[in-house]
């Protein structure tokens, strides 16, 4: 039996499908082959040994397994079995089959204290503390928002019977806070899945980023996609060649000399937007380790200034990125339902000590 999920090394966060075969049986080996992977190269691919492509894909398994799956033409570019050195080109079908059985992920109840906004018997507004993973994957087995979620909601839907994510219909990153909502039955799942690809879910987020930008409010264009070398990244691609259409607005709240606070109101919802767009601008998210925060990036050359900065980036070990609006249709009444999240307390600390240092400076 054959269905299709996405790959969860990374939940939520990959554009690849993987066909899933439980105990493929080949003819040429008294093996079983437990799960064959299905990859189509990006148009943006630059060529790379399919060994090395494939470690960045598949989780649980070492550059030595894909090797001898290779050896043993269990990886075929389309169609064709091919050597580990093959270089993938763009478009190619890269198919692969392992001899070792994937852990499965078994989504267990939890009893992990979270906080409820709001709740009826359609949806719930949660919101969500920085350092929590939304959904298990790889590394993330347990501890996270889903596990919750099955504690403390029966009978949750899914939005599909393959990837069991219970209630969700959107996310947010493991070190971004903020508010999510939860649907709680069918109908509101489908009703705030529409909502989101139709673009009427309002969402406003709080940041701090480096720099300032020049305009004090501004829209931010360009098409997000997996990243040509990296595929932990994202990244913005101006010609529309790549990836998918992205849209964020901004303003400017405050500045603090070498950081900027800003709102920021997405119009579409993809990977990392908020953050790859301002990473694009030359203004990435303050202490964001992924798209470059986490280094001094403006300012003096002082030791004592430096010294401020690596004690706000301990002061908030994370993106200062908060999702702090969230408004919607409710699914049964249709009423505009809005809900505002205050910023926590790692992310207040760290603007208000911004906020001192730049009053201090300009005081000097």
């Amino acid at each position: 039996m054959r269905t299709e999920r996405f790959l969860r090394k990374n939940p939520a966060e990959w554009n690849l499908l993987i066909d899933m075969s439980e105990n493929i049986h080949t003819n040429d080996t008294n093996e079983d082959w437990f799960e064959q992977y299905f990859f189509i190269a990006d148009k943006g691919q630059e060529p790379l040994r399919v060994d090395k492509f494939l470690m960045n894909f598949i989780p649980d398994t070492t550059r030595s397994k894909i090797q001898k799956a290779a050896e043993e033409g269990r990886i075929r570019i389309n169609g064709q079995s091919v050597k580990s050195n093959h270089k993938v080109k763009p478009g190619d079908e890269v198919k692969v089959v392992l001899d070792e059985a994937p852990r499965e992920i078994d989504i267990i109840a939890q009893n992990i204290p979270i906080e409820i906004l709001y709740e009826d018997e359609s949806v719930a507004v949660i919101n969500k503390a920085p350092g929590m993973v939304v959904h298990p994957g790889h590394g993330n087995y347990t501890g996270t928002l889903v596990n919750a979620l099955k504690y403390h909601f029966e009978n949750l839907p899914s939005m599909t019977a393959e990837l069991e994510r219970p209630g969700l219909v959107h996310r947010i990153d493991k070190d971004t806070s903020g508010l999510l909502v939860i649907a709680k039955t069918e109908q509101a799942m489908r009703s705030l899945t529409e909502q989101f690809r139709s673009r009427s879910i309002e969402r406003l987020y709080t940041a701090l980023v480096c720099g300032s930008p020049e305009e004090k409010s501004g829209i931010i264009e360009g098409n997000i996609g997996r990243h040509q070398k990296d595929r932990l990244l994202m990244a913005v691609f101006e010609d529309g060649s790549h990836g998918k259409p992205a849209v964020t607005r901004y303003k400017v709240l405050e500045e603090f000399l070498y950081v900027t606070l800003v709102e920021c109101k997405l119009e579409t919802g993809r990977t990392h937007q908020i953050r790859v767009h301002f990473k694009h601008m030359g203004h990435p998210i303050f202490n964001d380790e992924r798209y470059g925060g986490d280094k001094i990036l403006k300012g003096t050359t002082f030791s004592k200034y430096k010294q401020f900065v690596e004690n706000c980036f301990g002061l908030c070990p994370r993106q200062a990125l908060h999702a702090k609006t969230l408004g919607f249709s409710h699914p049964l009444s249709g009423e505009r339902m809005f809900f505002e999240s205050p910023i926590p307390n790692d992310m207040r600390s760290l603007i208000e000590k911004w906020r001192n240092y730049s009053k201090g400076s300009i005081s000097d």
